[in-house]
């Protein structure tokens, strides 16, 4: 049996649509049938080469929704016919200093879907059982997809900023745009920066109960007491550091982000950090889902045809849409 898949042959250039073999699931595997997929901006970072691919062809996709439809013989986490989620983690030694402190995500034999293995720009997937979840079941595919890493990895940097009253949240696409909620919720006050003149996503930050929206080289009404930088953007860290109070935390929330600039120490100083986030924990997935099981998180999907996965990347490249671009087989 052959499935269609989007994959990235050469990088640099628009995926290929092909005709592939079913995958067969090994022993801890599932074999899922995808019902929709987010599109993350680490999967533009791995078309473009900022990184840079560990083979090819390869089909990017690592928020995947989809249904349980063969198992391997230890596969035991999910029935035929569950709904499943597919994160960026896909696998870890589960023995190593980091993976024995519950810190897999730094793991140096650390495996990513879409990246390592095949993800879910297709019609099906196989991914390792134990590193996938279970989703809450008021959402529907296309709604719960992007919280599998826009959630996920913005949760571990929301996570990072403690009980900040003020947070600020630099870029304001698919994963501000869900944390700002959970932020709101818990009563925090959220700043919001955008690119300069962007004026579409301030006006969709306000439409979400934000404090304030503005440029990224505004100063805002406030000193905040955390900032979370999801742009790809190296030169927003000095600017948030300028708006950050003492003691507070900067946070780059990107697995890919261009250099820092040099700056002043003054701007660092006063106990003020700057912190990196890293993948994401099973952990970190199971709190996270227990959080979106209660708030009632609004994800703005934009959906795509499978086979318009370039479209929907080149739309997230040019910063066409608010939300998340969601692939649908």
């Amino acid at each position: 049996m052959n499935m269609v898949a989007m994959q990235l042959e050469q990088v640099g250039q628009p995926l290929t649509c092909v005709k592939l073999v079913l995958p067969v699931p090994r022993e801890h595997e599932i074999l899922i049938q995808v019902r929709a997929c987010g599109v993350c901006r680490t999967d533009l970072h791995i078309a473009d080469g900022d990184l840079v691919p560990h083979h090819l062809p390869l089909t990017l996709g690592h928020e995947v929704v989809g249904t349980v439809v063969e198992r391997g013989t230890s596969a035991q986490e999910f029935a035929i016919n569950d709904r499943v989620g597919v994160p960026w983690l896909a696998g870890s030694c589960g023995h190593c200093r980091f993976c024995l402190a519950e810190h897999e995500n730094l793991c140096n034999d650390i495996r990513f879907t879409g990246f390592d293995h095949d993800g879910g720009y297709a019609e099906y997937l196989v991914a390792d059982a134990r590193y996938c979840f279970h989703v809450p079941e008021r959402y529907d595919d296309m709604h719960v997809a992007p919280l599998l890493c826009a959630g996920l990895i913005g949760y571990r940097a929301y996570a990072m900023a403690g009980d900040a009253e003020r947070i600020g949240f630099y870029g304001f696409g698919a994963a501000a745009h869900i944390i700002s909620q959970v932020a709101r919720h818990r009563g925090q006050q959220v700043f919001a920066f955008t690119r300069p003149g962007d004026s579409r996503s301030q006006d969709f930050a306000r439409s979400l109960g934000v404090t304030w929206a503005g440029n990224a080289d505004a100063r805002p009404p406030a000193e905040l007491d955390a900032a979370i930088i999801f742009a790809p953007v190296g030169a927003l860290v000095p600017q948030a550091l300028t708006v950050t109070r003492k003691g507070g935390t900067v946070i780059c929330a990107g697995i890919h982000m261009s250099d820092l600039p040099a700056f002043p120490y003054a701007i660092l100083w006063g106990e003020r950090s700057v912190r990196s986030v890293a993948n994401l924990t099973r952990e970190d997935g199971r709190a996270f889902f227990q959080i979106a099981d209660h708030i009632p998180l609004k994800t703005m999907p934009i959906p795509f045809p499978l086979t318009r996965a370039n479209d929907a990347l080149n739309a997230l490249r040019d910063g066409a849409f608010d939300g998340a671009a969601v692939l649908i087989p």
